[in-house]
């Protein structure tokens, strides 16, 4: 498979740097998380040529999407036809997944960052852990990346079913998320300079999955609203769940 063209830099004036927090998840586990930012809510992905390009722009508008209907502020009404229900279930699949890969997807392009981590740990102990994560996700977007490539071919076979190829959409978005995703990835292990910032409140996470559901979610949303950070607690929740 011809390799798709490497994505333009960032556009003049957004900030080339991203701010990541290091949190505490589960007995000595840790995962990498970042919020939403303003600047990239309204930007998007510049117009790219060629098939590629277009399926790169057509993924970030898909993006955005996906995040307002995460956030409640997508559409709500099923009733525009089987499409568009296909759509909004595509688009609910995609939102339970932009908190996990949003920081891959924000990456690329990025020369700084900064990890936010809890101040009972050095910057020193927690950029092998940082870099041991993207290492992990590469490989795993990787491996996907060529299942779905083969999924996307014999799926072209539809083509000649009259009406939309939904089948072949879907996995040619899977196909943008995880080159985009392994992207991101290298940018921060090859490219990035990662500099630390202790913060109380992420140390305030260490064991706040084996809490009772109750107090587990008053502490998530404590600190959350401390740090302004409004989808941590999904995320926090979400990835407890997978240990």
């Amino acid at each position: 498979m011809t390799s798709p063209p490497p994505a333009p830099p960032a556009p003049p004036g957004r900030d080339d740097s991203l701010e990541v927090y290091v949190l505490p998840i589960g007995r000595g586990g840790y995962e990498l998380f970042c919020e939403r930012q303003a600047d990239e809510e309204a930007a998007g992905e510049p117009e790219q040529p060629g098939v590629w390009g277009r399926l790169v722009t057509r993924f970030g508008v898909m993006l955005r999407a996906a995040e307002d209907q995460e956030a409640g502020a997508g559409p709500k009404d099923a009733e525009y036809g089987w499409l568009a229900r296909v759509q909004r279930r595509m688009l609910a699949w995609m939102a339970e997944r932009v908190a996990e890969q949003r920081l891959l997807w924000r990456l690329r392009g990025k020369a700084r960052v900064v990890a936010s981590h809890p101040d009972d740990v050095s910057f020193g102990d927690v950029l092998p852990i940082a870099h041991r994560l993207l290492r992990s996700d590469y490989e795993r977007h990787r491996r996907w990346l060529v299942v779905d490539v083969i999924v996307l071919i014999v799926s072209g076979v539809l083509a000649l079913v009259p009406g939309p190829n939904v089948l072949a959409y879907f996995f040619a978005f899977r196909v943008v998320g995880h080159w985009l995703s392994m992207r991101g990835a290298q940018q921060g292990l090859r490219v990035a300079a990662w500099s630390g910032q202790p913060c109380a409140e992420l140390t305030r996470l260490r064991g706040v999955v084996d809490l009772p559901p109750a107090a587990r979610a008053a502490r998530l949303h404590e600190v959350a609203a401390r740090l302004s950070l409004e989808r941590l607690p999904r995320f926090v929740e979400r990835m407890a769940m997978r240990r």
